[in-house]
This record gives C-alpha cells, sequence and structure tokens, in this order.
C-alpha cells in the first residue's frame, strides 16, 4: 500500500514537471529543442538572403547556430516582418530576436533580456566625400539610421547624449538626406558599410575611421521564465565560442564578394559607355536605313526616269509631261500658262537626207535649248518622234519674241549654222490655258487643242505658229501689262484719283465725294475701275493700288483745309485688303495723323458683299474704325444677296443704296416698292443714307419722295479730275446747282 503511494506520488511530479518546463515542448529525433529566431535581412554580411538558395545567413546567423547547438538547440532563422526589433519582441512565435546591443523595451513597454555578447560590431560614420565631421558629442551633431535599428539607436543615444538620431526606412532615403544636407553622417556598423559602399552609385561616400566605436551584438527575448531559460541556456553555448571560431566566422564574410551588381549599377558605373555605344548603334542603324532608302529612292527614280523621261533628249516623256503639267496647275492656280505643241514639218526629208543619227542630235539640240529657259513651274515632253510640247508661263509677245530667238531660231538654223542648206521648218500651236482649266485639268484635252492649231499651220503655210484660242490670249496679255506696270503706274503717276461729287437734293449743294480711279496705261490707254480692279484683287495687288489712293486723297484733305474748303471723301476698301495681317483701321489713323485731318473727313466704304463673305473679321475691322472717329459705309447695298441679319450685326454709320432695282428689268412697281420699303428700313436702323448710280430727273424725285436726301449720279456730276472737282466746288459754293 505503502509502495503503492510513492509510485503515484512520483507520477505526479512528473507529470507537473513536463506542464511547468520552461522551454520548448517539441524537440527533434536527438533530443535537441527547436528555437526560432528572428532576424532581419537588410544588413549584409551581418543577416541576408542568399539569392541562390533563399535561405537566410551571415556573420550572425553562423554566430548563433554555433551559440545554439552549443546549448543543445536545433534552431531556425526566420525573417521578422516588424517594422523595428522592439516590434519583433512582443511577437511570439520567435524565440528570441537579434540584434541588440543592450535590453530595451518591447514596443508594448514589456522589458526584456539580452544574452551575452556574440561579438563586438563596430560602427562607424559616413559621410559625404571629404568634409569635415564634427565631434560625436557634438550638440548639433546630426545622424541619420536605418529605422530598424531603431533599438539600437536608443543604445547610442545613451552613449552620446548630444547625438540627433532620424531613422529612414531604407538606405537609399538615408544617403538622399545625407547628399542633401538634411543628416551630418549616416551611422551602421562596419561590416554592412563594406558591402553597401560596393554600390557604384555611393561612390561619393566615405567611411570615416577616426569616428569608430563599437557596440555589443546580442539576442534578446521578453523577461519571462521562458525567455529567462533560454537566455540562460545561449549564454552557456555563447560561453562554449572561442575567439578562433568567431574570428573564423566574421573574416569568412567579410572576404566573399556578396554585392550583386544590378543594371541600374552597370548604368551608373559604364553609363556613359553605354550611351556611347547606344549612340553608335543608333548611328549606324541610322546610316544603314539611310543607305537602304537611298538605294530604293535612286532604284524609284532609275524605274521613274524610264517611264517618265524621254531616253534620247533627256526631256520628259508623254506620261511623266501629263504628271508634271498637272501637278505645275493644280499647285500654281493664278499662274497663267500656256501649252505649246510644236513638231518639224520636214523631218522626214531630213532623216532621209541626212541620216537618222543628224535627225536625232537635231532634236538632242532643241530640247538643250530649250531646258535652260525654263523656270521650275514650267515643263518640256517630247510626245514622239519630232513633237515637243511645252508648259510655258505666260509672259506675253515679249516672251514669245524671246524664245523665238534663242530656242527656235538657233533649232530653224541647225544645219545651216554647220554649212548645209536644210533649214528647219517648225510649226507650232499655243492654246492659253484659261481659268477653268485650272479647276478641271485635262493635260490631254490642251495637247488636242493646242494640235489642232499646230496642224492648221502645217496645212496652210510652211512654218510658223497659231493660237487655238486668241481671244484667251489676248484677255491674258492685258491681265499680264496690268499686273506688271501697276509698280511703274504708282510710282510714275500714271494713276488719278477722281472724285464724283456727292449732292443733298433738296440744297442741291455738294456734300462731299467719293474717291475713284483711273489709269492712264502707257500701251492699253486709259483704263476705268472695271478694266483693271477685278484683275488686280485676283492677283493679290488690289492693297497696292487702295494704300496709293488712300494717301492722294488725304493729300488732296489736308490741301484743301489748307485752303479753307474742309470736305468729307469716301474711299473705297477692297474685300481683298481686309486680313488678319494687316490693321486697316491702324493704317487710317496713322493718315489722319500724317495729314492734320479729322476721322470724320474720311469715309470708309465696304461692299455688301465683303461683309457676307467674312462677317467676323470685317465687323471686327469696322468696330475699330468707328471707335477711331471713322464713318462706315456699306457700299453697293441692294446689289448683291442682300441679309437683313447684316444689318442687325454689322456697326454701320451709312448706307449706300444701289439703284439696280429702278435700273434693272423686271416689274418696276415691284421695284420701286422695295427701294421705298429699304429707304424707310434704314431710318427707322438709325443709320444715315445715300443712293448711288442716279441718272434722271424722275430717279431723283423718286428717291425724294420717299425720303432720300443724298444722292450721286450722273445725273448730277460724273466723276472728274481733281482739277475739275476743285473748280466745281468753288462754282457750287459761290452760285448752288441750278
Amino acid at each position: 500500500m505503502r509502495i503503492r503511494k510513492i509510485a503515484a506520488i512520483l507520477c505526479l511530479i512528473a507529470a507537473l514537471s513536463c506542464f511547468f518546463m520552461p522551454v520548448r515542448a517539441s524537440a527533434d529525433e536527438d533530443g535537441k529543442n527547436a528555437l526560432t529566431v528572428g532576424v532581419p535581412v537588410d544588413r549584409c554580411p551581418v543577416f541576408y538572403q542568399d539569392s541562390a538558395t533563399g535561405e537566410i545567413t551571415g556573420i550572425g546567423v553562423d554566430l548563433m547556430r554555433a551559440a545554439a547547438e552549443n546549448a543543445g538547440y536545433e534552431v531556425s532563422f526566420v525573417r521578422i516582418r516588424e517594422a523595428t526589433l522592439k516590434e519583433a519582441l512582443d511577437n511570439e512565435a520567435y524565440d528570441v530576436v537579434m540584434p541588440f546591443g543592450s535590453a530595451v523595451p518591447s514596443a508594448s513597454g514589456k522589458t526584456s533580456i539580452v544574452t551575452e555578447n556574440l561579438f563586438q560590431t563596430p560602427f562607424t560614420l559616413v559621410t559625404k566625400g571629404n568634409g569635415n565631421l564634427p565631434q560625436l558629442n557634438d550638440f548639433h551633431f546630426h545622424v541619420g539610421m536605418l529605422h530598424s535599428l531603431a533599438g539600437g539607436a536608443e543604445t547610442v543615444k545613451q552613449l552620446y547624449p548630444g547625438m540627433e538620431i532620424t531613422l529612414y526606412e531604407t538606405m537609399s532615403e538615408c544617403v538622399k538626406a545625407l547628399r542633401t544636407g538634411e543628416v551630418d553622417a549616416l551611422l551602421h556598423n562596419s561590416y554592412v558599410w563594406s558591402y553597401v559602399l560596393q554600390k557604384p552609385a555611393y561612390s561619393d561616400l566615405k567611411v570615416q575611421p577616426g569616428a569608430m566605436f563599437s557596440m555589443d551584438f546580442r539576442a534578446g527575448a521578453q523577461d519571462t521564465p521562458k525567455g529567462q531559460e533560454i537566455i540562460e541556456r545561449l549564454n552557456d553555448g555563447i560561453a562554449g565560442l572561442t575567439d578562433t571560431r568567431r574570428q573564423a566566422i566574421t573574416l569568412d564574410y567579410t572576404s566573399r564578394k556578396l554585392y550583386q551588381y544590378g543594371f541600374s549599377d552597370f548604368i551608373y558605373q559604364y553609363g556613359l559607355i553605354a550611351l556611347l555605344v547606344v549612340l553608335l548603334i543608333v548611328v549606324v542603324a541610322a546610316l544603314a536605313v539611310m543607305k537602304n532608302r537611298e538605294i530604293r529612292s535612286a532604284h524609284e527614280e532609275k524605274i521613274r526616269q524610264l517611264v517618265d523621261q524621254d531616253p534620247l533628249t533627256g526631256v520628259l516623256s508623254l506620261d511623266g509631261f501629263r504628271k508634271r503639267a498637272e501637278e505645275l496647275l493644280r499647285t500654281h492656280p493664278d499662274t497663267p500658262y500656256l501649252l505649246v505643241y510644236a513638231n518639224i514639218k520636214n523631218f522626214k526629208f531630213i532623216n532621209d537626207s541626212l541620216g537618222m543619227a543628224s535627225g536625232d542630235e537635231l532634236l538632242r539640240f532643241w530640247a538643250r535649248q530649250t531646258l535652260p529657259t525654263l523656270s521650275d513651274e514650267e515643263a518640256i515632253g517630247r510626245v514622239t518622234a519630232d513633237r515637243f510640247v511645252v508648259l510655258r508661263r505666260n509672259g506675253g509677245d515679249e516672251a514669245l519674241r524671246r524664245d523665238d530667238q534663242e530656242v527656235l531660231g538657233p533649232v530653224r538654223n541647225y544645219f545651216t549654222d554647220r554649212g548645209r542648206e536644210n533649214r528647219v521648218l517648225l510649226c507650232g500651236g499655243i492654246y492659253v490655258v484659261t481659268p477653268a482649266d485650272h479647276q478641271q485639268i485635262n493635260i490631254d484635252h490642251m495637247m488636242d487643242c493646242a494640235r489642232m492649231a499646230e496642224k492648221k499651220v502645217r496645212s496652210t503655210r510652211n512654218e510658223g505658229y497659231e493660237f487655238y484660242n486668241p481671244e484667251q490670249w489676248e484677255k491674258d496679255k492685258q491681265v499680264a501689262d496690268i499686273i506688271n506696270h501697276l509698280p511703274a503706274a504708282i510710282k510714275s503717276g500714271g494713276l488719278h484719283v477722281w472724285y464724283q461729287p456727292q449732292v443733298n437734293y433738296e440744297t442741291k449743294k455738294i456734300t462731299g465725294a467719293e474717291a475713284l480711279c483711273r489709269w492712264d496705261h502707257h500701251e492699253l490707254g486709259f483704263l476705268y475701275p472695271l478694266d483693271f480692279i477685278t484683275v488686280l484683287e485676283e492677283s493679290g495687288l488690289i492693297y497696292d493700288l487702295d494704300c496709293y489712293v488712300w494717301d492722294r486723297v488725304c493729300q488732296d484733305l489736308h490741301r484743301w483745309n489748307e485752303q479753307g474748303c474742309r470736305r468729307c471723301v469716301s474711299v473705297n476698301v477692297s474685300r481683298c485688303d481686309i486680313r488678319e495681317d494687316r490693321d486697316i483701321p491702324g493704317q487710317f489713323s496713322r493718315l489722319i495723323q500724317k495729314y492734320n485731318l479729322s476721322p470724320d473727313q474720311l469715309r470708309i466704304e465696304i461692299t455688301e458683299t465683303a461683309f457676307a463673305e467674312n462677317p467676323e473679321l470685317l465687323i471686327s475691322n469696322t468696330v475699330k474704325m468707328r471707335e477711331l472717329g471713322f464713318q462706315v459705309e456699306m457700299d453697293d447695298f441692294g446689289s448683291g444677296y442682300s441679309s437683313l441679319h447684316m444689318l442687325k450685326e454689322v456697326p454701320i454709320d451709312r448706307i449706300k443704296l444701289d439703284l439696280h432695282f429702278l435700273t434693272s428689268s423686271g416689274d418696276q412697281e415691284k421695284s420701286r416698292t422695295i427701294v421705298g420699303c429699304m429707304i424707310q428700313m434704314v431710318d427707322m436702323l438709325g443709320m444715315k443714307l445715300i443712293a448711288e448710280g442716279v441718272e434722271t430727273p424722275e430717279q431723283a424725285e423718286f428717291l425724294h419722295s420717299r425720303g432720300c436726301q443724298e444722292m450721286q449720279g450722273y445725273y448730277f456730276y460724273k466723276p472728274m479730275p481733281v482739277e475739275e472737282f476743285e473748280k466745281t466746288i468753288r462754282t457750287d459754293a459761290a452760285e448752288g446747282i441750278q
């Protein structure tokens, strides 16, 4: 009975001893207890993760493994996920956490205990370049450390109370802070610096050996019975480590080349060389592409020449001429052109009598004589055999005479100049390209027309040329004469400003005048506006003429002011004058300042159709002119497609009513009703009114009966030269109109 009681007590004691045992219950097959150690892995070569095996290794790992094995533990290392070692102390998944320099409270405030020192860790300051390092106890000394070293930072603060420490998440942030001057130096253990400073981008950082101090390297755990037991056993294991073993482990890792160069390191170290290599490759590739394009272009050009170029003479083939002529007409729609079709009437006789070689040389000579006379905007092609076609700018009779002298004359005399009696007979037909041809380009049609004219010459006489459409030729000649002689006419005084008086019907007195232009052309004779205004508008030269007229009118107004006869004159502004790049209001303002005039003496006439074509630009210019004090008139109102909406939108001072309704065919009674309503409408809109084109007393009386007082037209006065106008003014002032 007593034996049974003793056995029961022993079993109870054994059970209680197992229940209260402070170490882990798990054990390996050899009876060793398992120990889990939490470590950081960003401190190579002290702690890091092997890239090949994925295992955690390093100086600290090997030292702790040796100590743990001495203490009877089977140790495993895991990466701590917490931001700091102090936070890791609160995680029960780790039996111990390392490294610590001394015992520090956990993040939650729990006390900790640490092992004996595994080895002395040298801590070193790193600065930028060769900057002077302050004393470690300097009150203003500012150091940067990794946030994962927060526990070690507390130990450093205990050693150097005057040191200010800022924690950063990554090493790159630490280095950036150092470079920007946020901190004076960076602090880490020397073993880590030996690894980190292998990075080429950190070549400007320098270790300060004079600022080195040592810290203990310990493992820590919470101060609990379990923690105390583990720490006590580990201390036994640490005591069993020899200095030789510690040094061997340290030397093994510090002598390894652990830093692995990445792409960014390569770029930093060899960036310039790499850039030069890349540039070289790009240049070589670009040259290869360009060479390939050049070869392809040359090949395409060779094919094009075979198709578009005549192999005998070097001029364009028929297909090549078609394409080039169409391109020129399309890109130069305002350029007058001639299409000339020519051939040698006696070419067969030349071939038969002198040989085909002589005929070929004659054709080559014709091409050589022609090509230098052509501009880039002209073209020549060989149709077939002895037939050539030329697209030539229309330069008038003078250009034709020059071509006859420089090209056709030498061709006619090609054989006679070489001692033979054969004179070359040339026949040509000329088609004058019309504006309609520019719109609907048909080169074959133009060639057919020129060929018909050439055929007429060939069948009626030995040589010469004929126009297919002579009326267009005469018209184009006149256009060319007008365009070419305008600058000379402005300089020589060939342009004259005439005035047509404007009259108050009730008082019969002259109230103003409209400035008109006449051209005394030295070849075409006396020209009226209808003869040249449209031509100048289409050629873009109307602005030159208008500027001349505006200036002459201001000169006359200034002279009349000096004579004590103050007048108002209306001047015309063409729709082509108003452009974005021209300041028409400013130009008129400068003119009245130049000639000491008041703005109300110059009335600006703009046609009704101009407002309809570009209302926004015209309205903005009109507003500016009225702001400057000028009166703006809408000219030819009622002659085009009138828009009542324009009357509402456009700021106009006076309407010039065109009497088209009273002079054209149709129901005259309806016309008179429309004119009467227009007069009433203008009056109700608060605008002034003047009727132009009044030719009969019946028209004048009708307008007066409907409320129109100011009039202009042949019934009162025709346009007259300035001298006659001045005489009329003096007579009007003295007598009035009877």
